[in-house]
């Protein structure tokens, strides 16, 4: 019994405008209805949401279910009755019944579920994929339920994904909202004990697992380098505590063990110069000393230039420096007068730099430089990256934590107090950032740009992780470790997807605040333009947070037309007055985005709702303070 219809004519309703046309494959069993006959042999069927008009070589009644079975797609896709008519009377038990004995199918409870779960969502499924299907559901892991796992072959066979048993495991991984940080813990410790990867793997993997772990440990130690220049260039300060914070720079690598308290800002005179726009304040330097006399003029309008752009400089500084430029034009361009220039333009902008960290910690200039990097340049040799730049201030605090001198641990003591009081919507952006870029979930597609960073893309971890699997010199328990947690990062992206223009994004980030750790989950969903850009017009972003003091909230910002809705969940009604100075600011910051916000509501919880949405963020530990105000 064969019925064929000519796939062109397949037409979807409004019932569910964003779902994608059928696109069956051979062997595909699916649930259709004879809605209504016409002449010449044809008939409409009601498959899902969408509609067929097929051609008819089989008498069918309309209004009578049968289950159709693939098989041919060439020319034409021919589709087979499998089971014979069923009417609104059948139950969904006798229509699995007839179905698996027509298929010769065993009615096990496994198969019986998944067999229903696919009729329910209406969804073509071939008897090789129930087969595989039964047999996962029969060894599902600790810890995952069959709902998990249904939902995870649903989106397999929606998106013609291979039946690979890791790709299952990826699936319901990244379904996972929890657990995240726990299998970071693991891996690092396994890492950390670890004594027979090589040295350079083993290091290079634990810079990574550091950065994620502790995302403001850099800023931590920018306060420290910022807080040893101004020691060094106070000439009230003692000898003995200005050579201590010199030993400590060069302990860390950041400046060359020939420095000395005389000559420690003024050994970088061999780096060569970059071409191109002055941007890094070290740049600045080395252009001063390598121009040619006979170029002077062209040179001063760069760095006027430069210093009136510098974001990072107050307008007293930029002042200051307007000043030491207009007297260097009035003095003729010798070799003499440029090196005495260059070194006073020097000594003014490291003690600027280090002045404004405090106030800038978080903050970065027109060519995405912060401040540690422009005080870096000034001292650095060779121009470095900002892997490199973010290694040597994390080396900083280390070396800072082991030195016993009491005036090191009392600027890490300051500097750390300093870092965690400068908390603000900034430094979270910076913290999701920085934990995002250190894991480098999309590294492939980065790969793809012309503009990738390969050097700075090979430190991420997951392309490191690829490397700790292919090495014959791996315990068999940091393997599993590793693999777990490639994993949940490669669930995520497939868990992330797109359905025609609409488009989710799921991200799992692990995150530690000064000893707090949590899991933190963020659900975005919008929409491409035809140009292949997000729209920026329209979204949803779900962010869910369990805190100390505010207990379980949820955050659901929904745009539309660049109109912006907040809705918190939240059981306690205490927190709407603290709520609400705060609707002031983030109405200017939307604004400045060109959005306008609609309103800020509270809701308490609808348990029946929420279980549907997806968790975000969940505590692993308790510890007294105050929570994050994002």
């Amino acid at each position: 019994m064969t019925t064929s219809f000519n796939a062109i004519q397949m037409q979807q309703t409004t019932i569910a405008p964003t779902s994608q046309p059928l696109a069956f494959k051979q062997g595909q069993v699916f649930h259709g209805t004879i809605k209504q006959l016409y002449p010449d042999q044809t008939a409409e069927i009601q498959v899902g949401n969408q509609k067929m008009i097929a051609k008819l070589e089989v008498p069918l009644k309309a209004g009578d279910a049968h289950f159709f079975q693939v098989t041919g797609t060439s020319p034409q896709t021919e589709l087979k009755v499998v089971t014979g008519p069923m009417g609104q009377e059948v139950s969904s038990s006798q229509q699995i019944n007839q179905l698996l004995d027509s298929m010769n199918l065993p009615k096990t409870t496994e198969m019986q579920q998944v067999l229903a779960h696919f009729i329910k969502a209406q969804i073509p499924i071939s008897k090789e994929q129930l087969i595989q299907a039964e047999m996962w559901m029969k060894a599902l892991p600790e810890g995952v339920t069959k709902m998990d796992a249904l939902q995870a072959l649903q989106k397999m066979v929606e998106l013609k994904m291979p039946m690979l048993q890791d790709v299952f495991q990826a699936l319901i991984s990244g379904q996972k909202t929890s657990g995240m940080t726990a299998i970071m813990d693991n891996f690092s410790q396994l890492l950390a004990k670890d004594s027979v990867l090589q040295d350079n793997v083993k290091q290079n993997l634990l810079q990574q697992v550091t950065a994620i772990a502790k995302p403001f440990e850099a800023e931590t130690g920018a306060m420290l380098l910022a807080k040893s220049i101004q020691l060094l260039t106070n000439n009230a300060a003692s000898a003995t505590e200005r050579l201590q914070a010199l030993n400590g720079l060069k302990e860390a690598g950041i400046l060359p063990q020939q420095a000395t308290l005389q000559n420690w800002m003024t050994l970088n005179e061999s780096k060569s110069v970059q071409q191109g726009p002055l941007q890094q304040a070290g740049q600045v330097i080395q252009t001063i000393l390598a121009t040619n006399p006979e170029n002077k003029a062209q040179l001063l309008e760069q760095l006027k230039t430069w210093t009136t752009s510098q974001s990072l400089l107050t307008n007293e500084q930029k002042q200051q420096l307007n000043q030491l430029i207009d007297r260097f034009n009035q003095l003729p361009a010798t070799k003499q007068t440029v090196e005495i220039f260059a070194k006073q333009m020097q000594e003014q902008l490291v003690k600027a730099f280090a002045q404004n960290t405090p106030e800038r910690l978080f903050t970065q200039d027109a060519n995405g430089l912060s401040v540690k990097e422009h005080l870096l340049s000034l001292f650095k040799q060779e121009m470095t990256i900002p892997v490199q730049n973010e290694a040597l201030m994390r080396n900083l605090v280390k070396t800072s934590m082991e030195a016993p001198q009491p005036i090191i641990q009392q600027m890490l003591t300051e500097a750390d107090a300093h870092v965690q009081n400068s908390m603000d919507s900034k430094a979270m952006e910076h913290a999701l950032k920085t934990v995002l870029k250190s894991l480098g979930i999309s590294y492939e597609a980065a790969l793809s740009s012309k503009s990738a960073d390969l050097q700075t893309i090979a430190h991420q971890l997951k392309p490191q992780l690829h490397t700790l699997l292919q090495e014959t010199q791996i315990t068999p328990q940091l393997k599993e470790a590793a693999e777990l947690l490639m994993t949940r990062m490669n669930g995520m992206q497939l868990v992330s997807g797109e359905n025609g223009h609409q488009h989710q994004l799921v991200m799992q980030v692990p995150l530690e605040f000064f000893g707090r750790k949590m899991d933190a989950t963020l659900q975005w969903n919008g929409r491409m333009k035809d140009d292949g850009k997000i729209d920026a017009n329209y979204a949803r972003v779900l962010f869910y947070l369990q805190m100390q003091s505010m207990k379980e909230t949820v955050i659901d910002m929904q745009v539309q037309n660049r109109i912006v809705t907040v809705t918190v969940f939240n059981e306690q009604s205490a927190i709407i007055p603290l709520a609400e100075p705060l609707k002031a600011a983030l109405k200017i910051g939307l604004a400045e985005k060109n959005y306008q916000l609609s309103g800020v509501f509270f809701k308490q919880f609808e348990k029946a709702q929420l279980e549907k949405t997806i968790p975000v963020v969940q505590q692993q530990e308790e510890n007294s303070g105050v929570d994050f105000r994002i």
